[in-house]
């Protein structure tokens, strides 16, 4: 098996239960960004939050009510902003805990295995906490028990596009890759844009062959003010949102999709991504006053009563969610 440099995949798998019946033939999808599982709070101090904590407060019954008897073991958790495999693996294995699974029954798929910190203010009062969000990666967790992966159905990491500050922007003039040499100046930001990569995955439904496109992106901060997707390009409908090659491959081949962004950008539409057959699921804020977070899916996504948001998450972010029957 050959990745991508930076690329982790984990393919031990462990003795399994047995799978979910035919009858319930639903995805459980979530999306957000964990915030290295530090919360900042209005104070200017942050609380670190635990993993199954973090899960019981995203993780919501067909009625999107967290923390009842009817919560059921989702089968794809897209991620941004994990310190890397170590942390991804320790909060997959949390999450098989959960639900009374053994350990490895989930697995993590990350862009970088073990980012190197980048410098900035992480608006921690204490200084050990801002350090965990130093290091910043994006992921995909998955149930082995439902869902099967091959070696070469994962994408190359691809990067997101930037507007360097102090440069003119107009319709996509002077955006650029954000990676090296277009990183941030000076040596502290040196690694910054390993933040940003993205990864995409093609999963197999055990049950019925079918195949699942996955992908998780976080986009630059500087999104926000001016839509970049790379050299002169402004991202899909001017968005900053773009699908790398052999991510768009995988895509192809997949019948249900599914993509999750932190956009860092209000106003993105729901339909942006309809040339890819997806729509976008959830209208609330996500973080504060504002939307930046998006789910996007394509599949027979049911109808929910909190609007496919889930209020309570401790994250920064609030967590997004699709079931999907199929």
């Amino acid at each position: 098996m050959i990745l991508a440099a930076g690329l982790s995949l984990t393919t031990t798998t462990p003795a399994l239960a047995a799978a979910p019946a035919a009858a319930d033939r639903v995805l459980r999808v979530y999306n957000d960004n964990i915030e290295n599982l530090v919360r900042n709070n209005p104070d200017g101090t942050c609380t670190r939050v635990s993993g199954p904590d973090h899960l019981t407060s995203m993780l919501v019954d067909d009625d999107g009510r967290t923390g009842t008897g009817g919560v059921r073991a989702p089968d794809l958790l897209i991620v941004q902003q994990v310190r890397g495999t170590g942390q991804a693996t320790a909060y997959a294995d949390q999450l098989s805990a959960k639900f009374g699974y053994p350990a490895g029954t989930y697995k993590a798929i990350v862009a970088w295995d073990d980012p190197e910190p980048w410098g900035g203010s992480h608006k921690c009062s204490v200084q050990s906490l801002g350090d965990l969000k130093k290091k910043q990666t994006n992921g995909i967790l998955y149930n082995t028990r439902t869902l099967s992966l091959a070696a070469g159905d994962v994408s190359k990491y691809w990067s997101a596009g930037w507007l360097k500050p102090g440069t003119a922007y107009a319709g996509g003039a002077g955006c650029t890759l954000y990676k090296p040499p277009s990183n941030d100046d000076g040596a502290a930001y040196t690694y910054k844009w390993k933040r940003t990569s993205a990864i995409a995955a093609r999963f197999t439904i055990k049950e019925t062959g079918t195949a699942v496109f996955a992908a998780t992106l976080h986009l630059p901060e500087q999104n926000g003010a001016n839509a970049c997707a790379g050299a002169g390009y402004t991202g899909i409908g001017g968005t900053g949102i773009h699908v790398g090659a052999d991510a768009t491959s995988l895509m192809n081949a997949s019948a249900i999709r599914v993509l999750g962004v932190d956009a860092n950008r209000t106003g993105i539409a729901r339909t942006t991504l309809s040339g890819f057959g997806m729509t976008g699921y959830g209208a609330k804020p996500t973080m504060g006053s504002r939307k930046i977070d998006y789910l996007f899916v394509k599949g027979a996504v049911r109808p929910s009563a909190v609007d496919h948001t889930v209020s309570g998450t401790k994250s920064d972010h609030l967590a997004l969610y699709a079931f999907i029957d199929y």
